[in-house]
């Protein structure tokens, strides 16, 4: 090959690299436009099937609504929230519960807001909520139960479902020690939903043989990358979706809002409806 040709066919391949960065920078650029203008508007209405081992058969296709991470904030609208509100009452679930992060950064510009647009949550068993890291553990609380949404801050309510007894338990996110978690279930029934703002809790629900778990927290990770994943959330042990320890079922939301970035790219946002399978104890 002589020297002529060697320098075309460096120009062309410098060209062809040039042209690879620019379709890359423009897949990206076009890639959060959509997470922006489009996807993280478009919240949707998720329907999984979650066992529940050793509950009573007497609870079999309990539907329970899950809506968590709203993050209200000037990024997240009333109407993104307003929407999820009536998507999930559209779907008539039995019982409610709500898995925190309510604002971002515990802005108090929109706790009484977010509260307000969760007053449209109504359900024959109730609608029960925890708190999550962005959430003040005074101002939201008390702006929750004034629309009267009990907050369970490590706390066990007991309801009846069908003549069954069915108890929620409650934890703060900062709740650290397990031996905490422990003091709440004594004197439980084995029909137990703990509801933890993040799905860190499976490790110690499995321990003390909690049958069901229910969180959100991780967004399911928002920007979720083709062919790599949720970088943001890999530390978990679930990121989105239903998983299994031992004879816990966890079952994780992607949440609602955004945080941080208002983008979310393959990883739409959603309202849950879970139905509660029970099965024996393995």
């Amino acid at each position: 090959m002589g020297s002529r040709a060697r320098r075309q066919t460096g120009i062309e391949r410098r060209d062809f690299l040039k042209g690879c960065a620019a379709a890359g920078i423009g897949a990206l650029a076009g890639a959060a436009s959509h997470g922006f203008l489009y996807e993280r508007l478009h919240v949707g209405v998720t329907r999984a099937s979650l066992s529940a081992s050793g509950w009573a058969e007497g609870l079999a296709g309990l539907r329970i609504g899950f809506l968590t991470d709203l993050h209200r904030s000037e990024n997240v609208s009333r109407e993104i929230s307003a929407r999820a509100v009536d998507l999930l009452m559209q779907e008539r679930p039995d019982l409610i519960v709500l898995g925190g992060d309510y604002v971002t950064l515990a802005d108090p510009k929109y706790v009484e807001p977010a509260a307000e647009v969760l007053s449209g949550l109504s359900a024959p068993a109730g609608v029960f909520a925890v708190l999550g890291n962005h959430d003040d553990d005074h101002d939201m609380a008390a702006a929750l139960n004034a629309v009267d949404i009990t907050v369970l801050r490590d706390a066990r309510t007991q309801i009846r479902v069908r003549g069954e007894r069915l108890d929620l338990v409650g934890i703060r996110y900062w709740t650290h020690g397990i031996e905490d978690i422990a003091k709440l279930l004594r004197g439980a029934s084995p029909n137990v939903a703990l509801l933890a703002h993040s799905p860190s809790r499976l490790t110690e629900a499995a321990e003390l043989a909690i049958p069901v778990v229910i969180s959100g927290h991780t967004h399911g990770g928002q920007i979720v990358l083709p062919g790599i994943g949720p970088i943001a959330a890999r530390r978990f042990p679930v990121v989105a979706g239903t998983g299994h320890r031992e004879n816990t079922s966890i079952f994780v939301s992607r949440g609602v809002g955004t945080v941080y970035l208002p983008v979310r790219l393959n990883c739409p946002p959603e309202v849950v409806v879970l139905t509660i399978q029970p099965v024996p104890v393995a």
